[in-house]
């Protein structure tokens, strides 16, 4: 057991992470700004505060599920105000490796252990317990986490210092944009060339073109049933959220001089896409873009 645990962000990811912990036996507190969210939560055990601080109260683990850096740095300031030292903070949003630099320093200053750990598996990952944890921080931060963190995922990856885990979940999700993109392409192409969708998946998917994008993800209905092609692309992860993912790579590539010419691309076309009104929808629908189906 990890003595008590508080939850702060309680979303479409939070909640059911939060959710798996108490399925652990954990006693978890939890905390969100939307009152559906807080319902939904409370379903499945959690025990919902009023505040951030009514949240923290007592917690030996804090962990934060938030939209972006700034909502991390501001929740974080206020939880460190009043959090005890040797609270073990972790940070499984997916933020710029600059505010979770910040964050570190933060707890840092305070006495805290602090781990951020974004993770990867989507809505469905998050209810059944499968994400993948990318985790920076040191050494005995991680030791501490990664109980907690078997509770909510099936593979933890420890992948160094402060902000390491970040950097590996935008590299993981700008392959991740652009491959998408690239199947999205194959299969308008072969569709103009005439090959059914299964004859192609049935080649590239057991061939040199195989990857998680077509292999599990397929874009168009059919050759993969659990894909959101089959469900009118209804979101396991938004367009809006690769987006965010990819544009967050570039801005990594800027600060650190990597040339990233196809993430570029790929943070275009969702772009262009989202503006025309499609971020709610999964991020295969990409493929409608590439077909020029572009009404909102």
């Amino acid at each position: 057991m990890a003595g008590r645990i508080a939850f702060i962000g309680l979303g479409n990811m939070g909640g059911p992470m939060a959710a798996n912990l108490v399925k652990g036996g954990e006693t978890v507190s939890g905390f969100d700004l939307s009152e559906a969210s807080c319902k939904a939560a409370a379903a499945s055990g959690v025990t919902i505060s009023a505040s951030v601080r009514a949240a923290i109260e007592g917690a030996d683990v804090i962990v934060t599920m938030l939209p972006a850096g700034r909502h991390v740095i501001s929740v974080w300031t206020e939880l460190l105000a009043e959090a005890a030292p040797g609270t073990l903070l972790i940070d499984c949003s997916t933020i710029d490796v600059d505010s979770a630099s910040k964050a570190h320093a933060l707890a840092a200053e305070h006495g805290c252990l602090s781990l951020d750990a974004p993770v990867s598996g989507g809505t469905g990952g998050a209810a059944a317990g499968t994400l993948t944890f990318m985790a920076g921080g040191s050494a005995d931060a991680f030791s501490r986490s990664e109980p907690i963190l078997k509770l909510m995922g099936k593979r933890i990856v420890h992948c160094g210092d402060a902000g390491a885990g970040q950097a590996a979940k935008i590299c993981n999700n700008m392959i991740l944009g652009v491959t998408m993109a690239a199947v999205s392409e194959a299969f308008v192409l072969g569709e103009k060339l005439g090959l059914s969708h299964q004859a192609l998946f049935d080649v590239a998917s057991t061939s040199s073109g195989q990857c998680w994008s077509i292999n599990s993800y397929c874009p168009v209905p059919g050759p993969v049933p659990t894909s959101p092609a089959n469900h009118d692309y209804k979101p396991g992860f938004s367009a809006a959220l690769m987006l965010k993912d990819l544009r967050l790579a570039q801005e990594a590539a800027l600060s650190s001089g990597a040339t990233t010419p196809l993430g570029a691309q790929a943070a275009q076309l969702y772009g262009l896409f989202e503006k025309l009104g499609h971020g709610g929808e999964d991020f295969s629908a990409i493929i409608n873009f590439i077909r020029g189906e572009q009404a909102g």
